[in-house]
């Protein structure tokens, strides 16, 4: 599939995306790419985030691929199922496993963040790769191997690359484009 064939809608997570996040360079570089925007990006809540994703899902006029990091996937899998009639896949990276609370007790993630537990268990109704490190601190690589078993998602390793954001070194994230270029031309 082309870029130029779908809405892409970039997914980012608590705080958003700084400007050197890779989801930020890559909504500047993918033509169809857009940004969504969420209303209080430091108290995070499950519903208004899934309900503001499903309203910018529903504005596009071609078929949507998410984009999503950190707490984005969290809101994507909870609004999968309302979801399932626009998204033609979602290209997952580095889910916080919020079923653990040490995950969020133990980075300062607020305690609104814990609305969105528990992680649906139920499989996506679209293609999905969820994207993982063997070193986040936010989730164990044997969980994400865990989810991505529950979603039917394709699990892709992507080594020690800490919570794949600026801050463990992946701003530009240049694999990752590449992987997802993969994933696209596999959605046919």
């Amino acid at each position: 599939m082309k870029i130029s064939e779908v809405d892409i809608l970039i997914v980012p997570g608590w705080k958003g995306s700084g400007p050197d996040h890779w989801q930020s360079r890559w909504e500047t570089k993918l033509s169809t790419a857009r940004r969504l925007e969420q209303d209080d990006w430091m108290e995070p809540h499950l519903e208004a985030w899934a309900d503001k994703l499903v309203s910018e899902v529903e504005k596009a006029t071609k078929p949507v691929v998410l984009v999503a990091h950190s707490l984005g996937v969290a809101t994507v899998v909870h609004a999968a199922p309302r979801l399932q009639h626009w998204v033609k896949g979602a290209f997952l990276v580095a889910c916080p496993d919020v079923d653990d609370s040490r995950f969020i007790d133990d980075n300062g993630a607020p305690e609104s963040m814990k609305s969105f537990h528990p992680l649906p268990s139920s499989p996506l109704p679209f293609h999905a790769r969820l994207v993982a490190s063997r070193d986040d601190k936010y989730c164990t690589f044997e969980r994400s191997e865990q989810l991505a078993k529950l979603w039917n998602a394709t699990l892709q390793d992507a080594g020690e690359a800490g919570h794949i954001n600026e801050e463990s070194g992946k701003g530009p994230w240049p694999e990752g484009l590449l992987s997802f270029a993969h994933f696209m031309k596999a959605l046919g």
